[in-house]
């Protein structure tokens, strides 16, 4: 039984077959499980026996595939259940039109925006885990928030620690946030070096496990690139007040800077549970079974200046802050779209950054969007510009 003042919430897991969502769902049993929280809706992709068995787990009252091909084989999974069954974008939708009091915004990728900005709208608290959301519809979504009514709680542990460290009655003090990035498994290699890579050796990271998607995007540093467009709508702050720094043992998160000279930082073993704990009994904190840190052990924490030209997404986030407007969901498609194609061997792994440089150079002209439909227009030109620059590279490869 939870305790503590943490009060039980009607809850939904967005992507809970993810390490997201995996780890969300052990908080949760952690804090107090189906006796203290119920779960009205878990939603994932292929992997439906998991679902099933994670809907069965935690008594949710709707399990969704996104696959709309799986759903025969979700339903059979959960035949005799009792457990209400959905597909596709439609299925979606219906688990984010539930009366969640708090959402897990789990799913990977712009798949995970039109949902969880109907979740958004109904009024549940977002832990928002998925960068996309905020990269690619920024304004629109915080105002979406807003308008509903809930809170938005960064699960990121970049953005939670400095959602930490950010103290409220000194906004007016504030003076730089500081995105702390572990550097990935070729944070000493040079670009020659890189050029070479396959997809099980960048999909090493060093010092968290994650899904595919992440990792490859921790080793690029098109992670961090969308963490600081996303700490920009978070946080409401200037584009020159969002600096990263590298911290290879990943303890601290991140920092906040005042203008007193004051650095106020959040520590911790690298643990997803951590800051998933924190933001499903915000503002109070879970007792949580993770590792504690032991200082005598730590001998030292190392820190180094990013280097632009070997991980030039960090140059490419910042050109995207300075223009504004859809360069964020543009570099967003662009960047899926060359992952997959990374994924797929049809280029290396350094054209990624090159594909989304010529995609953001061809498309500079958007105004901010006023609406979500204008955001699908801008990923749906990017991911096509993308895929032309695709062929071209593999055409004379």
């Amino acid at each position: 039984m939870a305790s503590g003042g943490i009060e039980p919430r009607k809850l939904s897991v967005f992507g809970s077959t993810g390490s997201i969502g995996k780890n969300t769902l052990d908080v949760i049993e952690q804090v107090g499980g189906r006796e203290f929280f119920e779960v009205l809706a878990l939603t994932g992709n292929s992997n439906t026996e998991l679902l099933a068995e994670q809907a069965k787990a935690s008594g949710a009252k709707l399990a969704v595939t996104a696959d709309a091909d799986r759903y025969q084989s979700l339903k059979d999974a959960l035949s005799g259940s009792g457990i209400a069954v959905a597909a596709g974008e439609s299925g979606l939708m219906e688990a984010a039109d539930l009366d969640a009091e708090w959402v897990m915004a789990g799913i990977v990728g712009t798949a995970g925006l039109a949902p969880t900005l109907a979740a958004a709208r109904k009024g549940a608290d977002i832990a928002l885990a998925n960068k996309e959301c905020l990269v690619s519809a920024g304004e629109i979504f915080v105002q979406a928030v807003h308008a509903g009514g809930g809170r938005l709680i960064p699960v990121d542990s970049e953005h939670s620690a400095i959602f930490q460290a950010l103290e409220e009655d000194q906004r007016h003090a504030l003076e730089r946030i500081i995105l702390t990035a572990s550097g990935g498994p070729f944070r000493t290699w040079t670009r020659e070096e890189m050029a070479g890579v396959t997809v099980e050796v960048a999909r090493a990271h060093p010092n968290w496990s994650m899904g595919l998607k992440i990792s490859i995007g921790s080793a690029s540093m098109f992670n961090k690139a969308l963490e600081m467009i996303e700490a920009k709508h978070l946080f409401d702050v200037e584009p020159d007040q969002i600096e990263v720094i590298v911290h290879p043992q990943s303890i601290i998160h991140s920092m906040v800077g005042y203008r007193d000279g004051s650095v106020l930082a959040q520590l911790g073993a690298p643990d997803m549970r951590t800051a998933i704990g924190y933001a499903l009994t915000y503002p109070l904190r879970p007792n949580l079974t993770v590792e504690r840190l032991d200082f005598a052990k730590l001998a030292r924490l190392d820190f180094e200046a990013p280097d632009t030209e070997r991980f030039p997404a960090l140059r490419l986030a910042r050109t995207a802050l300075e223009r504004g407007g859809l360069q964020g969901a543009v570099m967003n498609a662009a960047e899926e779209t060359a992952f997959s194609a990374f994924v797929e061997e049809r280029i290396t792994f350094l054209q990624m950054a090159d594909i989304v440089e010529a995609v953001m150079e061809k498309m500079t002209g958007h105004s901010p969007a006023t609406n979500i439909e204008e955001v699908f227009a801008a990923d749906a030109e990017a991911r096509r510009k993308a895929g032309e620059q695709i062929s071209k590279v593999s055409a004379r490869t």
